[in-house]
């Protein structure tokens, strides 16, 4: 069997996901189709991988490398997994651009990976060279699953699930995590072991709708509680979250660092006070860029020095959706799909993030009904940006960039329209080299 890593480059995420597919015993064997556009990080991607396939793996697995575009096809060809985390413009300079153009305009942002208009900016990038994937995967592997990881999660998986032939499921870290956030937020730790829960929603604004602990016990009215007090009484990381528990009932999947920019409450120009009584960190995402390079370039080095890294399986999705699939043992994800009623008051074309089990027939997503309708108005506030977004990927109409970032909830409650256009022009005119032409 052969699993293709688009965006091999990306060292730690490859490690994760293929060292993990070595821990199965169904997958092991497998070949792993390394395809980066960076030669030198896909070259320390594979001494990585093969010093895993060494010392944890028995070196069963094959580990090949496919440089540039014109090597693609040799790396999707016949595969039966296709996992993408490229980063299309990297961050310097795009991430730089995203954050630096909007605050000239006064418009300041934590991550500007999902929403936003560093989100938008970011799905126009990416957007083209996924689609040049799913050609590619048409041709070359038709039948295979494309396994999305790379943000802005909903405006890629839903475009790919709209507008290719590809099989395609959107996958993210927060959902598994979320119920541990919060409980261990809240001081109840002791309650996670045997809990159930029901997470539904959008990617990064899912809801937990339920939790209980093991004896069918709802959670909920103790957590709220303490949220409320412990945002009263202490500065901390989740403020943000704990504030949408009080005053929407419920906590959402994605750290407050992303939900502050999601909405027009918290990031305000007119009450600078609110950053600091919500602990909001501006300009995160840059300040976690520059720490995730020095970091990895220490951990590379050490690693490379003596070769005897290993591996334990982690908690991401892929391998798991890939071992059900392969040997028909169920297993069930929180993955991003299109809604077509699974959600009944958003958007049939949104696309959502509920559970999905996954089978040797493929990922069948799950009927949740109808959101509470204030927790159905906050996903829809994002879901109307993203699907413009998408609508100028597929169109190549420039209006549709417009209307997006006038529609996105935090650019509108900061700037005027004149201000969005002309902001909207410059991030253009800086990212054209990556870009197709608009009209």
């Amino acid at each position: 069997m052969k699993i293709t890593f688009m965006g091999a480059g990306s060292t730690i995420f490859a490690r994760n996901v293929i060292g993990d597919c070595m821990c199965s015993e169904a997958l092991r064997d497998s070949e792993f189709a390394l395809y980066d556009i960076d030669a030198k990080r896909l070259e320390e991607s594979k001494i990585i991988l093969e010093a895993i396939n060494k010392n944890t793996n028995e070196s069963r697995a094959t580990i090949t490398t496919f440089l540039g575009k014109e090597n693609r096809k040799d790396a999707l060809r016949g595969a039966s997994f296709v996992v993408n985390a490229i980063q299309v413009g990297g961050y310097d300079p795009c991430t730089i651009t995203d954050f630096e153009i909007p605050k000239k305009y006064g418009l300041n942002q934590t991550i500007a990976d999902t929403l936003g208009i560093g989100g938008i900016m970011r799905a126009l990038r990416t957007i083209p060279v996924m689609k040049e994937f799913a050609d590619d995967i048409e041709e070359v592997c038709p039948d295979a699953w494309f396994l999305n990881y790379t943000n802005p999660m909903a405006i890629l998986t839903g475009y790919m699930q709209r507008y290719t032939k590809v099989k395609t499921i959107g996958l993210c870290h927060s959902v598994q995590v979320c119920a541990k956030a919060i409980l261990d937020g809240v001081g109840m730790s002791d309650k996670l072991e045997g809990h159930s829960e029901l997470i539904a929603g959008i990617n990064h604004m899912a809801w937990l709708l339920e939790i209980k602990d093991k004896d069918g016990n709802d959670l909920y009215p103790e957590i709220k509680k303490r949220a409320k007090e412990k945002n009263a009484n202490e500065k901390h990381h989740d403020m943000v979250r704990f504030d949408y528990i009080d005053r929407l009932g419920y906590y959402c999947t994605e750290s407050s660092e992303h939900n502050a920019e999601y909405n027009p409450f918290y990031i305000k120009s007119k009450y600078p006070e609110m950053i600091d009584e919500f602990n909001i960190p501006l300009d995160e995402y840059p300040r976690r860029c520059v720490n995730q390079i020095e970091g990895w370039e220490k951990e590379r080095d050490n690693i490379l020095a003596n070769g005897e890294v290993t591996h334990t399986r982690s908690h991401e999705y892929a391998s798991y959706i890939m071992e059900a699939i392969v040997t028909n043992k169920p297993y069930t994800i929180g993955g991003n799909v299109i809604n077509n009623g699974l959600i009944d008051n958003l958007p049939a074309e949104a696309c959502v993030e509920v559970p999905c089990l996954i089978t040797s027939a493929g990922i069948q997503p799950c009927k949740v009904g109808p959101l509470p309708l204030q927790l159905a108005a906050m996903n829809s506030s994002n879901i109307y940006p993203q699907l413009l977004t998408i609508e100028a990927a597929a169109t190549l109409e420039k209006k549709y960039i417009y209307q997006a970032a006038m529609m996105d909830p935090h650019t509108a409650a900061e700037l005027n329209i004149k201000d969005i256009y002309a902001m909207v022009d410059e991030l253009l005119e800086a990212h054209k080299d990556w870009l197709p032409e608009y009209r």
